[in-house]
């Protein structure tokens, strides 16, 4: 299984800051929080970031996480996950499916993504958590999959497979509201939840 966090964004709702370098209130920088959450779980983990965030990349290789570069065109979340799903494929790990993970949702926890990853390798298509009724991430995706992974484009990112396929969707019920809370804005990290 492989790991993929979403890290080309722009953030241009946080500000002029790069957001996913911001840190936390623990000294973290926001999109290292994630990636550690991620790489707990699921050792060979992708992150897919813009060429022009070096600072970022290094960042995140220093906790284990590969990095691809997308290029200029691709960093649309669609695009980026579509890149890093193809760089995953050169890896044995792709053959038992993807957690996909967005670097500025820094609250999941490990345990919830374990439960994702294990209802994967039991044989569910598409793995989604559920908080209190509310669908969140990361959504691990089954290897049958990869190629439709590897055609999207866009800023809708995997939805239109998730639409596709819904009656394929498992649906994960787990108490961590850290699913559900993706810091967009500087507020955001004064309104997090108590995790």
């Amino acid at each position: 299984m492989i790991g993929i966090l979403l890290a080309a964004g722009f953030s241009r709702r946080f500000g002029a800051a790069d957001k996913l370098l911001h840190t936390l209130p623990d000294g973290r920088p926001i999109a290292v929080a994630a990636a550690e959450n991620l790489i707990k779980v699921i050792p060979l983990t992708i992150a897919v970031i813009r060429p022009d965030n070096q600072e970022l990349a290094d960042q995140l290789k220093n906790v284990g996480l590969k990095v691809v570069f997308c290029e200029a065109h691709e960093t649309e979340m669609a695009d980026s996950l579509s890149a890093a799903v193809r760089f995953a494929g050169q890896f044995n790990e792709s053959s038992a499916g993807f957690v996909i993970a967005l670097a500025d949702m820094p609250y999941i926890k490990p345990h919830t993504i374990k439960a994702i990853a294990h209802a994967l390798n039991a044989g569910a298509a598409i793995v989604a958590p559920v908080y209190q009724g509310k669908r969140g991430h990361p959504v691990g995706f089954s290897a049958n999959l990869r190629n439709e992974l590897e055609r999207l484009t866009g800023d809708e990112g995997a939805r239109s497979i998730l639409k596709r396929h819904a009656d394929q969707i498992k649906l994960l019920e787990c108490s961590d509201c850290g699913i559900l809370t993706d810091i967009d804005t500087p507020e955001d990290l004064i309104t997090r939840p108590h995790m």
